[in-house]
């Protein structure tokens, strides 16, 4: 499908349930694959990005059955893959790329990785300059800095007990993260210092959580200094569900802030170990009603009304939310004021330049924005959103979620809707189920 015409919506309502967490999902189909024993996975994401995993790990020599819908079978390899030479395709899945990246520089193989254009746009110097401090062998196949990789057997830098590495922290927490799940392989006591700001802390956090369910715990310093134990393996826990994605909730919350509600969804709620469940605190900054119960949060307009708009502008710092930060960037169309969408460089590095992308489609509707290094200052249209605005979506699944929001100021068209499928193939039937359109 070239292109997907969104017509006004006139009411929005209803229950969603989330598909699996895509950071969760990618994370846990790693470790398991790791780990000692034998793990069921159930209520994985199904999409591009989990599916590039799947394939990888089948790839690598590790058991893989599927035993219902979105259910898995992983018989764990007990750290050692036994396929040691094989070529990966992971498309653009940073969350299987990098900690990949990590986990086979430490192994006794030989590998290639690869993904699609745009993944050998997205820098991954830092993660290879601090694997290089530990003894791996890895070589840029194309330009400097940038995948695709070859990956050689790894040859330990030292012959001491511990292993001591230092990584920035200011570019990607995906590298951090692959340096935490891949090290405990080592069986040596493993320090990481951490240099410049840690951008996207919460994503650290929910490494270390689902790093915990398998059995190995990491102490960490002011999220500058993390410390791996000696003698550590991930051993299966038998079973563990995926909590639905946080990501995803976000343009669902925020279509029951903008246009009235009630909008539930179940999947995730106030005991999320997801960074983005506070996306619901940000919509409540800007005048929603918020509540939240243990496995749910629904949100919807409140009855203060800010010059005739349900809801206000807020000026925020969204490192701890750089996923539903995009979100937000559209729900400020729906604000009385301007809205400040601050430290988020990252955007950058991503699928696409999700700044500049964001910026140009914001200008279609009418938006004036101002495009700073690391943030954003949104404006609204003064007399509502332009119609009929067609949105490209530059091959990023977040890009089409977001902007599908604008139909509910004004018809728009979304183009390459299918490229949803990296995270969540149905969402545009998802999304029908409670926004109603102006034709129904």
């Amino acid at each position: 499908m070239k292109w997907l015409d969104l017509p006004l919506a006139r009411k929005v309502q209803g229950t969603i349930q989330l598909p699996g967490s895509k950071s969760i999902s990618n994370r846990i189909l790693l470790l398991a694959a790791l780990a000692e024993g034998t793990t069921q996975i159930h209520d994985l994401l199904a999409s591009d990005d989990t599916a590039h995993m799947l394939d990888a790990l089948a790839q690598l020599g590790v058991a893989v059955t599927q035993i219902e819908k979105n259910g898995y079978r992983i018989s764990g390899i007990n750290g050692t893959f036994p396929i040691t030479d094989a070529d990966l395709f992971l498309g653009n899945a940073g969350t299987a790329f990098r900690p990949l990246v990590a986990v086979l520089s430490l192994m006794h193989g030989h590998y290639r990785l690869s993904g699609v254009p745009r993944m050998h746009e997205r820098p991954i110097a830092d993660l290879v300059d601090a694997l290089r401090q530990l003894g791996a062998n890895i070589n840029y196949l194309g330009n400097p800095g940038f995948p695709p990789l070859e990956i050689k057997p790894f040859a330990p830098q030292s012959s001491n007990d511990m292993h001591a590495v230092t990584v920035k922290g200011n570019l990607s927490s995906q590298f951090l993260t692959g340096l935490l799940m891949a090290l405990p392989l080592s069986g040596k006591r493993s320090i990481i210092e951490v240099t410049g700001t840690l951008i996207s802390q919460p994503y650290i956090e929910l490494t270390l959580a689902q790093m915990r369910h398998f059995g190995v715990p990491v102490e960490h310093t002011d999220w500058r200094q993390f410390v791996i134990p000696a003698h550590q393996k991930y051993r299966s826990p038998g079973h563990i569900s995926i909590e639905g994605d946080a990501s995803s909730a976000s343009y669902f919350l925020a279509a029951g802030a903008i246009g009235n509600g009630p909008v539930k969804v179940q999947g995730v709620g106030r005991n999320s170990v997801q960074g983005d469940v506070r996306f619901a605190a940000a919509l409540e900054q800007m005048g929603a009603k918020i509540s939240m119960g243990e496995n749910w949060i629904e949100s919807s307009s409140a009855n203060n009304r800010y010059n005739g708009k349900f809801l206000q502008a807020i000026d925020l710092d969204c490192n701890h939310i750089p996923d539903a930060a995009m979100t937000l960037a559209v729900t400020a169309l729906f604000a009385d004021g301007v809205t400040m969408l601050r430290n988020i460089a990252s955007w950058r590095l991503k699928e696409t330049d999700r700044l500049a992308a964001m910026s140009t489609e914001l200008r279609k509707l009418g938006a004036i924005v101002e495009e700073g290094t690391d943030y954003l200052r949104i404006t609204p249209p003064a007399n509502g959103l332009t119609p009929h605005a067609a949105i490209d979506t530059y091959d990023d699944h977040r890009m089409a979620m977001c902007f599908s929001l604008a139909s509910l100021g004004a018809p728009v068209r979304i183009n390459d809707p299918e490229c949803v499928a990296k995270t969540f193939p149905d969402y545009f039937e998802k999304l029908s189920q409670i926004v109603h359109f102006e034709t129904e």
